[in-house]
């Protein structure tokens, strides 16, 4: 099936990813988790309130979710705060750091397995490529660079150099025809 008139080879999905590298995986997760701690209550709390649909703001940030009622907002992110919260004991303080925080796809890892995961991605065609995010610059920018992107290049799955001029072109993607002429 072509999608209106598309050339399914011709689309391209690339998810944002946020990249945290370390010498080991274990000072990758720190240094995310640093990350997360850094966020601001006031921002964290109101977007906790709004993932669980119920002002919880009241309560104390030290103290444990209480029972809350349900609601017919996203079940998916509320049930997992909930069960996070249940689970683990968190208190709402940490609950807002975890809602204040990215939440999209991440590569938390040393440069070998950050490289293992988007090789993952790229082979199980989950992604064709990443639009790669920074925790911070210039450093995690040249973490990336540096210590990443060699590791890629070393397996054959990121260029050494550019083969055109436009994205289109280092995607090996054809130039559609003006339909204006």
């Amino acid at each position: 099936m072509i999608p209106i008139g598309r050339n399914p080879d011709h689309l391209k999905i690339l998810p944002a990813a946020l990249v945290v590298v370390g010498d080991t995986v274990e000072q990758a997760k720190a240094k995310r988790a640093h990350l997360d701690s850094l966020v601001h209550y006031e921002s964290g709390i109101h977007s906790l309130c709004g993932m669980l649909d119920h002002d919880v703001s009241g309560f104390d940030p030290d103290g444990p979710l209480p029972e809350i009622p349900d609601t017919n907002a996203s079940k998916t992110s509320r049930e997992m705060l909930v069960t996070q919260a249940r689970q683990y004991n968190l208190t709402i303080r940490q609950l807002a750091a975890k809602a204040g925080s990215y939440a999209g796809l991440a590569f938390v890892g040393t440069p070998a397995s950050i490289a293992d995961e988007m090789e993952q991605w790229l082979e199980e065609r989950g992604s064709d490529g990443f639009v790669v995010m920074f925790p911070y610059l210039p450093e995690g920018l040249d973490d990336f660079v540096d210590r990443v992107v060699p590791e890629l290049q070393r397996r054959g799955i990121f260029r050494k150099d550019y083969q055109g001029t436009t994205l289109r072109d280092h995607f090996g993607l054809p130039r559609p025809g003006n339909r204006f002429f």
